[in-house]
């Protein structure tokens, strides 16, 4: 089974529409490890809300916390404590699982462990979501060097929203990392908005 792990250069730069798209175009499953925030709706609910195919399961979360803040300091005010070690991954015969975390790679999952350290746990492959604003090459260039730091397998870029011909040229280059499209500014998150770009990522990573 390929673990993908679906991370962004920040919060809400895009990731979950993302892994809706990624977890149509190749029927996986889908997982968010730690929910923190919005649980009368979570991006499991979303994701499953916009997914069309029948094969796909979406896997209960292994924390749920009600503060909209750093899993850290939701942890803590829930009082409960999160230990990478103790994320256990779900039991599949999917041949993929799209795994969506918390925020951006150097967020904090207690006083020690961070996102990325999830990655290594599950010894996923990296998909890192970029978008274009003021600050988002030093963000995207900072998490290129974090996952390169650890020696993680990346799968490629995909840009969200508004399109930066010089921004994403520069990022792919200073990179290197591959480019697997792109996901246009769009008005509405629908169902068949996902199904325009399955095809399209299906090529890339099927």
């Amino acid at each position: 089974m390929r673990n993908i792990f679906v991370t962004g250069i920040g919060t809400d730069v895009g990731k979950t529409v993302v892994s809706a798209i990624l977890v149509e175009a190749l029927q996986a499953d889908y997982w968010k490890p730690v929910q923190c925030g919005s649980l009368d709706y979570t991006d499991t609910l979303v994701v499953r809300d916009l997914v069309g195919n029948s094969k796909s399961v979406f896997h209960p979360e292994a924390y749920l916390l009600t503060e909209p803040m750093s899993p850290h300091a939701a942890a803590i005010i829930d009082g409960v404590q999160i230990k990478v070690s103790a994320i256990h991954q779900p039991i599949t015969n999917n041949q993929y699982l799209i795994i969506e975390p918390a925020g951006g790679l150097m967020v904090p999952l207690n006083d020690t462990e961070l996102v990325i350290d999830l990655i290594q746990h599950f010894e996923a492959e990296v998909v890192l979501v970029s978008q274009n604003y003021l600050g988002s090459i030093n963000h995207t260039i900072l998490s290129v060097e974090a996952l390169k730091a650890r020696g993680l397998s990346v799968l490629g870029i995909i840009f969200n929203g508004e399109h930066n011909e010089s921004s994403e040229n520069f990022i792919l280059q200073y990179s290197g990392f591959r480019f697997l499209g792109r996901v246009d500014q769009e008005k509405e998150i629908t169902p068949l908005m996902i199904q325009k770009y399955v095809q399209q990522f299906r090529h890339e990573l099927g």
